[in-house]
């Protein structure tokens, strides 16, 4: 397989969507855009996401031919959210595989509050079981705001690092930039959060951040601010936020704590698409595992449920961790040994 040129078609179709995307931004209304068009199995589907859904199809029949046809796992395209391209071919009869999330960030994109991103990996298709671990190329294109006039694109090819670059949307000039998560060795001064952006579960999840903060930090003097938190509603975001150097440390047990809990409704918990990008943090050096603290790993899908958690280095991952572990195993979301 031609991985760079893979990784140079998912750039193109990223950039695609972030400019069609873009441009609905700036000429259409939230109230619009937000309208519901479909609710998926994994996640409701608007107007905007529809848009967008529409672009994909077309540059994949005009494209997926010459990598020996496509197979495509994206929330709300295909039958069960997995489709084949071009259309005339079976799913066994396609070399690669790709699990993407179009916009991830809707929410805040389409009432134009925040960046949301396109994310994508390709592997090479060994059926229903590949995973995130056999994506060899993976990408990410910021999706702007109206008042923005730049726009991020990363991108990463397994075992050979990242390639990162800032695009001017007025005059299309890119500009190159290396990717540098903090070195930083402590959470102390800085962005740290578990992720509880949607409700139900914020009250759980808040007492188990408190937990490890103070826990960290018996310390601290009254009024000190001990870190700040940033509750992007995105995990391609969330991931961006720790590969520029801006967040230290990042926790989504939610698939986790709607298992333990039994007297909630289960509430949106985050999905294999939603870490296309996977790669790129790993590529950077960025220490991403599951809640059993093994390297993350999940199923090419769109239902699977995903708990994650992300240090920015391996000193933050020493300090955080064993703590980390010993309170969720105290709240129930790990099962004792």
């Amino acid at each position: 397989m031609n991985w760079p040129e893979i990784n140079k078609f998912l750039l193109q179709l990223g950039e695609a969507i972030a400019i069609h995307a873009h441009t609905k931004i700036c000429t259409t209304n939230s109230q619009h855009l937000s309208r519901v068009h479909t609710v998926s199995n994994s996640d409701t589907i608007y107007q905007i996401d529809h848009y967008a859904e529409q672009v994909i199809v077309e540059f994949l029949e005009e494209h997926a031919e010459r990598f020996g046809g496509i197979v495509l796992i994206a929330e709300g395209i295909g039958t069960d959210e997995i489709s084949s391209y071009p259309n005339k071919r079976s799913h066994q009869d396609c070399a690669l595989r790709i699990i993407m999330d179009p916009i991830d960030g809707t929410r805040g994109l389409m009432y134009d509050k925040r960046s949301a991103f396109f994310l994508a990996g390709a592997a090479k298709n060994l059926g229903p079981q590949t995973c995130l671990g056999d994506i060899k190329t993976a990408v990410m294109v910021e999706i702007p705001t109206s008042k923005m006039i730049y726009a991020d694109s990363l991108s990463a090819i397994k075992s050979e690092g990242i390639c990162a670059y800032r695009k001017n949307l007025l005059s299309n000039e890119k500009t190159p930039f290396t990717i540098s998560p903090s070195t930083e060795n402590h959470l102390r001064g800085g962005f740290a959060q578990i992720a509880r952006f949607f409700s139900p579960g914020r009250t759980e999840l808040a007492q188990i951040e408190e937990e490890l903060i103070s826990g960290l930090y018996p310390d601290a003097k009254d009024g000190e601010i001990l870190n700040f938190e940033d509750q992007y509603i995105s995990t391609g975001g969330q991931l961006y936020e720790i590969l520029m150097g801006k967040d230290r440390f990042i926790a989504d047990v939610r698939p986790a704590l709607y298992k333990s809990m039994k007297h909630l409704r289960k509430g949106h918990i985050c999905h294999p698409y939603d870490m296309a990008a996977l790669l790129i943090a790993e590529e950077a050096g960025i220490i991403i595992t599951d809640i059993d603290e093994n390297p993350l790993n999940a199923p090419m899908d769109t239902h699977s449920p995903v708990n994650w958690i992300a240090y920015a280095n391996k000193a933050i991952h020493q300090e955080v961790s064993p703590l980390f572990h010993e309170i969720l195993k105290s709240h129930g979301l790990i099962k004792l040994n």
